[in-house]
């Protein structure tokens, strides 16, 4: 690993794109490579131990690409198998979490509401940090089935994903929470959808920046920031339809970068 080195990034599909542009605006000179695992998308639907193997290839192929660092930018995987790849492998790695820290000190009335899919609720970590940061604050969870689906059309403003979130919110919002956890990378595409639907004074909050600033402070524990002065380059790669999935990055990315590569075997099956 040298400081040149471009970093990793990896979701279930085209969701790990919102913490990619935090990455992106924090650190503007690195180099990023973005694997959407749109094949298996959705890895809510999967088990542990399938998202874990899934997980293993793609970072199998990212370090043959030289990355100094792999951010698993889906909450889903970095239930199921963060810890796993922390073990096998010895490149940093930063993963994704629900905000409920945050949720827990913005909230005024300690009512807060989490959007994710179901194996992110059920986790153990996120019972963790419900049970560490949540204590005095009813935490409303709602898994939210089909609302990645539709991000990976690209459908964030259609009727229909307005529907799902209507349905989804509603528990939520009869609660009375006034602070909304977006808790799968997938959701902050649709922020303008649940900041229409939510009440008035209700904060949505996700955690791209975070997660940015959690890797550029790995990066420079372990002095790999790197030296170049020129603007950053992006590649993608995906081990879905390179034409489908291109044209859903280049409307939630604003562009394709290198552009849109498929997987290449055996890091695709």
């Amino acid at each position: 690993m040298a400081a040149q080195d471009p970093i990793g990034l990896f979701d279930s599909g085209v969701g790990g794109l919102s913490i990619m542009k935090e990455v992106r605006r924090l650190l503007p000179q690195e180099d990023l490579i973005y694997v959407a695992d749109s094949k298996f998308c959705p890895y809510g639907e999967k088990t542990p131990a399938q998202i874990q193997e899934r997980a293993r290839k793609i970072t199998a192929f990212l370090l043959a690409q030289g990355v100094k660092l792999i951010v698993v930018a889906c909450n889903t995987a970095s239930v199921a198998a963060l810890q796993q790849l922390r073990a096998e492998f010895t490149v940093p790695f930063v993963g994704v979490e629900p905000a409920v820290k945050q949720a827990a000190l913005f909230t005024k009335n300690k009512k807060i509401g989490v959007l994710a899919t179901g194996l992110t609720l059920s986790g153990d970590r996120f019972t963790f940090l419900v049970e560490k940061y949540g204590s005095g604050v009813t935490v409303v969870n709602q898994a939210c089935p089909g609302l990645v689906e539709a991000v990976e059309k690209g459908a964030v403003s259609a009727p229909s994903t307005e529907m799902l979130l209507q349905k989804y919110l509603a528990p939520l919002l009869e609660k009375g929470v006034d602070v909304v956890v977006l808790g799968c990378t997938h959701y902050p595409f649709l922020r303008p959808l649940v900041e229409k639907l939510v009440a008035p004074g209700v904060q949505v909050i996700d955690t791209g920046t975070p997660v940015a600033k959690q890797t550029k402070r790995v990066l420079a524990e372990n002095n790999l920031l790197t030296p170049n002065q020129r603007a950053g380059k992006e590649w993608f790669y995906t081990s879905g339809d390179p034409l489908v999935v291109g044209a859903v990055i280049e409307r939630l990315w604003g562009g394709k970068g290198e552009g849109v590569a498929g997987l290449p075997e055996p890091y695709s099956a």
